[in-house]
């Protein structure tokens, strides 16, 4: 196990009081967290301990006022495990503390990530009506009415709806309490959390935007602000109105892992992969210091989601060697935790990537699931799905079509069962794969007129929708998988179109790039050629060994410029 980086040395941070101590004699009523399966204990926090600065007036007394800011500024930045145990910290010392049971609800709805599981649905559930309890003020009961909405009747309404219900009831707290600022940064997480997926207008997430942009200049170290910001503009349109926010945030909250990843979702968006592969080298070091403190052997989920981003942005610049020392690198884990969706996406994309990105057919058609001991690829039917799309574009582009047929198969079935859950979004995805798979597995019949009816509806559905929050993008864009359909067929005029559209959405790129410089340089644009190709030259490694950058070379030595 790597050892921690000196600047992010593990610092055991040891609050004011011990879970069963008392504050100036006076024991706690007793303990009101014992029939729930709250995470208790010491807190584990890498590097300095700064968070960033949250200011809420609804805290609970002097006596849990600096635990009670630092749960506040975990929760804001999605640390919540620790963020748990603060609140937790809080009910010990001041067990009528309302404020603290409305916390530890929220960090087990994590409204951005995937939706909470039967246990956690459970666990906020009963800390909730063991709240019930109390006699908040009425701005508290309001929170906790807010949040109440989301869990309640949970066995049987979807999660969308619950979490419309969660919006619904924070606007009206906002309205309520306009001098109240954590009500409004709430309200703006709520607007994003209940955003359609498929509303390319982003009305919810450029109104939260808005918002959040406002309080902005009063609370320059809120973590929740910047953090909210970034997610809302985490959009192709968007993400240049971020870009400032983004190189802020991982100063505001430099001993979160999470906070050091964030500002890479606008790196990419973007195509600035250098930024994004410092912002990642610096999560995933904080995230295995906090790793080593529970276990020296075992690996936290923020270092996978760290490392799909490390390995997406690693390809862009043609680095396929240190894209591949991750993937080398995840296949030495023994222990994972918490298993999750992040990790599941993160294992089925890694090599899904790195064969497809660097069009190595066999290697595709050759994949299997990695981590197979560690990982319930059951549970996971979309990251599933992902593996197996990649193996079967495998076969079919190595010259084995025959073989695709079980993998179509596979994600027919798994489209269904998504469909038959209600997990559109992911069913969606699926179907986007499957309709890719059926575009080539024409062409390789020599159906070239179905082949691209097929590929451009794919990439119209893929622009109809946003990629997950969880990911650094798709492993291929179907846009630019068209583009690659159109130089296929000889067609470089429509591959140009397409591959630039694609950019549009996906920027800098290494095969968009090379591919718009080849299907120019088809159509006798030298200019334009020279132009993709040159900035792809500028965007690479200089240690690249991919065969594209010698053949731009080749063209750039040749054109006067």
């Amino acid at each position: 196990m790597q050892k921690c980086p000196p600047h992010y040395f593990l610092l055991l941070l040891c609050l004011a009081f011990s879970i069963s101590g008392c504050k100036n004699g006076r024991k706690p009523k007793g303990d009101p967290l014992a029939s729930v399966n709250v995470t208790r204990g010491e807190l584990l926090l890498c590097g300095s301990g700064e968070f960033g600065q949250v200011n809420n007036s609804l805290r609970c007394g002097d006596e849990t006022s600096e635990t009670f800011g630092l749960a506040m500024a975990l929760l804001h930045s999605f640390e919540y495990t620790e963020a748990e145990k603060a609140f937790a910290k809080v009910i010990d010392i001041n067990p009528d503390c309302a404020m603290a049971y409305w916390g530890i609800a929220m960090c087990n709805f994590h409204p951005l990530w995937a939706p909470p599981g039967k246990e956690e649905l459970e666990k906020g559930s009963r800390i909730l009506e063991i709240a019930r309890d109390l006699n908040p003020s009425e701005q508290v009961g309001d929170y906790l009415d807010a949040i109440r909405a989301f869990y309640t009747d949970w066995e049987r309404t979807d999660h969308a709806t619950r979490t419309g219900r969660f919006e619904v009831k924070m606007a009206g707290l906002y309205n309520k309490y306009p001098e109240d600022k954590e009500a409004a940064i709430f309200y703006a997480l709520a607007l994003n959390a209940a955003a359609d997926p498929s509303d390319k207008s982003y009305s919810k997430q450029r109104k939260a935007g808005a918002l959040l942009e406002s309080l902005f200049p009063e609370q320059p170290d809120h973590p929740g602000i910047a953090h909210y910001i970034i997610h809302n503009y985490d959009y192709p349109e968007l993400a240049a109105l971020a870009l400032p926010t983004a190189r802020r945030y991982a100063q505001i909250a430099p001993s979160s892992a999470h906070a050091q990843h964030m500002p890479s979702h606008i790196f990419i968006r973007l195509g600035l992969w250098q930024e994004s592969i410092q912002s990642n080298l610096n999560s995933t070091a904080s995230a295995r210091c906090y790793a080593e403190s529970i276990d020296t052997d075992t690996h936290w989920d923020e270092e996978f989601h760290g490392m799909d981003y490390l390995v997406y942005a690693y390809l862009q610049l043609g680095d396929t060697e240190n894209a591949h020392g991750q993937y080398r690198y995840m296949q030495s884990f023994k222990k994972i935790f918490p298993v999750n969706f992040k990790v599941a996406y993160t294992a089925a994309a890694i090599p899904s990537r790195l064969a497809l990105e660097n069009r190595d057919w066999e290697a595709a058609a050759a994949l299997a699931l990695p981590l197979a001991d560690q990982i319930p690829w059951e549970s996971y039917p979309w990251q599933k799905a992902i593996l197996h799309s990649a193996k079967s574009l495998g076969f079919i582009r190595s010259g084995n079509p025959d073989r695709a047929a079980e993998g179509i198969l596979t994600l027919n079935t798994i489209h269904s069962q998504l469909t038959e859950k209600g997990d559109m979004y992911a069913a969606l995805q699926v179907k986007i794969q499957i309709t890719t798979l059926e575009a080539w597995m024409a062409l390789a019949r020599g159906e070239k007129a179905e082949a691209i009816k097929r590929m451009q509806l794919a990439a119209k559905m893929e622009a109809g929708t946003t990629k997950h929050p969880v990911t650094p993008g798709e492993v291929l864009p179907a846009g630019e998988l068209l583009g690659d359909m159109f130089l296929e067929i000889n067609q470089p005029r429509d591959a140009l179109a397409a591959y630039e559209a694609d950019m549009k959405i996906h920027p800098n790129r290494f095969n968009g790039l090379f591919g718009a410089g080849l299907a120019a340089s088809k159509c006798g644009m030298d200019s334009k050629a020279y132009d993709y190709y040159n900035r792809l030259i500028r965007n690479s490694s200089p240690g690249s060994s991919r065969t594209e950058l010698a053949m731009a070379r080749e063209f750039l030595a040749k054109y006067p410029g």
